[in-house]
């Protein structure tokens, strides 16, 4: 059955992933006939504020990645327990060798009671070890799990999330972001332990000096108040150091991916500004919270002055009125002393729970977001084996579009034909193949696959029965074997050569210093254009794909380039059903059936030479093709 082609309008819809158009800006057009330019900003930072992302909320999603290490964090607890009750303890111990050691000028219980301060010291400063040790060291842990399991998210979200993406705000959001969430948990915790002491201290003054205490702990309201001020300037500032830190990362991902581009329009000092800017900003939010976290921290220095001061007035006076002993005064002190550091550090561990919190609203918006799905996979597995692909009545539209990228396509290829897509920029091309591998879904229409819905199939069962090969080269920066076997996990030497050869390129790699252990460079920067796109043909034949997309895999090379490649393709396409997009006529006049595209719509079909008698496109294109070899 011949290759079939028409346009038609169908009411069958499919949904395919589910992005919410807070994940789009407007005014955006797709580029050619490829994917939608990425714009500039950070298209996440829309969802920090949705209603599901309470402190609450929050917090709660970030202690949940604790829960695997519970042993951990019981050792952590036991010893928070532990340490609370020591500091009223030396208080107590202060008093007693204040008023019955040192005035009964018993020296065998003086020694006791060194013996006794040594201990409790010593083991205090184990216990608060083995509890920010323990807690510290999950907390790493839990960035490895959380790290893992974000770009775990990440690498699965469909191809549209990516184009509308900054790379860098992703980087950051794996790389910067998880550090302040690691550190919500060790915070509770000492916010807890502290709690548990200054309780401990409070009670301990109020029975050694009801009056005393009333005037030292009257202040009290007034240390709390740092503590909420304070904490929300941290956590706001905390989260525009975040997203701040992430523009430092677009910038410096561009400037280094596009560096060539850079350095050929001279606009070094045109890059060097933008980063400045974007430094500059990421400064000025780090001054802002250093500001806020001090500030709050020396508040507390002036309260708990003020109150130390009242009470040596208040309390010296009593001593001398004979109202209350000495110890009784020192003990009162030395509770007083240890009572507002408790306070001052739960104010230090409320502001690292409100950094961590920052960052938890931009590690969870991309886990919880119902606008930030995954791709959606079927449960059918592709055998490998290609009888029919079709296409009937696709639409589709890039996001805010003016246009359809799409607009009625329906044709239907058979096994072993090679069909050739041409057409000028802008016509769809690129759009149309980038459906088989479910890069993007079609809003309407369906796609089958030996008569089954590419949905319904399982992605990496169809994605592997694919080999795709385009004029963008990307390789590992890895060795040449491990790029030309990169589909598969297990192989060997002869299979990877044998690959290398088809596509032309072993007697180039063997001239290289380490041969097939040579590493490329990141993107393959170290090799030439044309190895490689014998590289990347060489993957495709390891591959071993039933269908073969090419698009315009030739189309950068020079003419010598090309003729190698083209070979190299020649010997992939073998026995194999392929689509090709090219504008090179060695490749279109190899064609089984030639496909023309114009606006997104099929307006012929057939072979060469029908189409230059039947389709005034097809003829004008060859003919400037044909002008350009001749000049």
């Amino acid at each position: 059955m011949p290759l079939k082609a028409r346009n038609s309008t169908g009411r069958g819809e499919r949904a395919g992933f589910t992005l919410g158009p807070q994940l789009f800006t407007e005014g955006m057009a797709p580029s050619e006939d490829s994917n939608p330019p990425p714009f500039k900003g950070d298209i996440l930072a829309r969802n920090q504020k949705l209603h599901y992302m309470g402190n609450r909320y929050l917090l709660k999603r970030s202690i949940s990645y604790f829960s695997s290490y519970k042993l951990r964090v019981v050792i952590a607890t036991v010893a928070m327990l532990l340490y609370a009750p020591i500091a009223p303890a030396l208080g107590w111990l202060t008093k007693y060798v204040t008023d019955e050691v040192l005035i009964a000028r018993d020296i065998e219980t003086l020694k006791l009671c060194i013996f006794g301060l040594l201990f409790l010291i010593i083991t205090k400063g184990i216990l608060q070890f083995f509890q920010v040790y323990v807690m510290n060291s999950t907390g790493i842990l839990v960035l490895k799990d959380m790290r893992r399991d974000l770009f775990d998210k990440i690498i699965r979200l469909p191809m549209p999330f990516f184009a509308e993406s900054e790379i860098g705000m992703l980087m950051s959001r794996v790389v910067s972001d998880v550090v302040a969430v690691r550190q919500c948990l060790p915070s509770v915790i000492m916010f807890v332990r502290q709690v548990f002491t200054l309780l401990g201290l409070i009670g301990t003054v109020i029975y050694l000096d009801a009056y005393l205490a009333f005037w030292s702990l009257v202040v009290m309201p007034i240390a709390m108040y740092p503590i909420i001020f304070f904490g929300k300037k941290v956590r706001k500032y905390g989260r525009k150091m975040q997203s701040e830190l992430s523009g430092v990362n677009v910038v410096l991902e561009e400037s280094f991916s596009g560096i060539k581009v850079i350095k050929a329009f001279a606009n070094e000092c045109r890059e060097s500004f933008r980063f400045n800017v974007e430094n500059k900003k990421l400064c000025n939010a780090i001054i802002r919270q250093i500001f806020y976290s001090e500030s709050s921290s020396r508040v507390m220095d002036f309260v708990s002055a003020g109150a130390g001061a009242a009470v040596l007035w208040i309390g010296g006076s009593r001593v001398i009125a004979g109202i209350i002993t000495p110890g009784d005064l020192t003990a009162f002190l030395v509770c007083l002393v240890q009572l507002y550091e408790p306070v001052k550090k739960i104010n230090m561990s409320n502001n690292q729970i409100q950094q961590g919190l920052a960052g938890a609203e931009r590690v969870f918006d991309i886990f919880d977001s119902p606008e930030i799905l995954m791709e959606e996979s079927g449960n059918i597995e592709f055998n490998g084996t290609l009888a029919e692909l079709k296409f009937d009545n696709i639409h589709f539209s890039y996001p805010n579009a003016q246009k359809a990228a799409l607009d009625g396509v329906s044709l239907s290829i058979e096994a072993g034909q090679r069909v050739a897509v041409v057409g000028p920029s802008g016509s769809g091309k690129t759009t149309l193949v980038n459906l088989l591998p479910r890069f993007y879904s079609p809003q309407q229409g369906d796609i089958t696959l030996n008569g089954v819905p590419l949905q319904d199939y399982t992605l990496p069962s169809l994605r592997l029965g694919l080999g795709l090969v385009s004029q963008d080269t990307f390789l590992f920066n890895d060795t040449i074997k491990a790029n030309i076997a990169y589909a598969r996990e297990e192989y060997d030497q002869a299979e990877v050569e044998k690959a290398a050869k088809a596509a032309f390129a072993h007697d180039f790699i063997m001239e290289m210093p380490e041969g097939y252990d040579t590493i490329v460079g990141e993107g393959g920067v170290k090799i030439s254009g044309g190895q490689k796109q014998r590289l990347t043909i060489a993957r495709a034949i390891m591959k071993n794909p039933p269908l073969l997309i090419l698009d315009e895999a030739t189309s950068a090379l020079d003419t010598e380039s090309e003729r190698v490649v083209q070979e190299a393709l020649e010997n992939l396409m073998q026995g194999r059903t392929s689509i090709v997009i090219a504008h090179r006529l060695s490749t279109i006049l190899t064609a089984d059936v030639i496909v023309v595209m114009e606006h997104g719509r099929i307006i012929a079909t057939g072979t060469h030479t029908e189409l230059l008698a039947a389709c005034p496109l097809y003829d004008r294109l060859y003919k400037m093709q044909f002008d350009d070899i001749t000049e």
